[in-house]
């Protein structure tokens, strides 16, 4: 058995490339940055940051064109692929993670496009869907009772302070 299995969260380092191809097939090459934080022997904090190269077919690179900017924090999921090609003579190599999904994170207000669609998430051969409706609905009696508000609610006429039950 093997696994070839990617999941990365980091910031986006370039605006996505995008090409359409003449198939009709888009796709979409961008860079991804992860940070570790750590302590060394003489208690300073060191970050090693890493750069991937994410690359986006599809529904998924239609995603990163609209929403995906630099700077953008986004949650991929893929696997690793090496690749060579040959350049002036030499064979250079290159490791990519092809994203089977893609959740843009970040907060409200922030000034990246991926704000506008906040928690939004997309994979590869489905639709695009807000966590929030991917669960399912609670059922009547499986809905947690909100208590009602003591302090917002407005006094009933017909109700004085002597018919409390206390």
């Amino acid at each position: 058995m093997s696994l070839n299995k990617a999941l990365l969260i980091g910031n986006v380092g370039k605006d996505p490339d995008v090409r359409h191809l003449d198939s009709g097939a888009s796709v979409a090459n961008f860079t991804l940055a992860t940070t570790d934080r750590f302590k060394d022997r003489n208690g300073q904090i060191k970050e090693q940051t890493e750069w991937h190269n994410i690359v986006a077919w599809r529904q998924l690179a239609d995603l990163a064109e609209k929403y995906i900017r630099k700077g953008s924090q986004i949650y991929v999921e893929g696997s690793i692929r090496t690749r060579q090609y040959d350049s002036n003579g030499q064979t250079k190599y290159v490791t990519e993670i092809i994203a089977s999904g893609i959740q843009l994170l970040g907060r409200r207000g922030d000034n990246s496009a991926a704000s506008a669609s906040q928690g939004a998430q997309y994979q590869s051969g489905s639709s695009y869907q807000s966590q929030h409706q991917s669960q399912p609905a609670m059922q009547p009696e499986q809905q947690p009772i909100q208590p009602e508000s003591v302090s917002s609610a407005t006094p009933n006429p017909e109700q004085s302070e002597d018919d409390l039950p206390f």
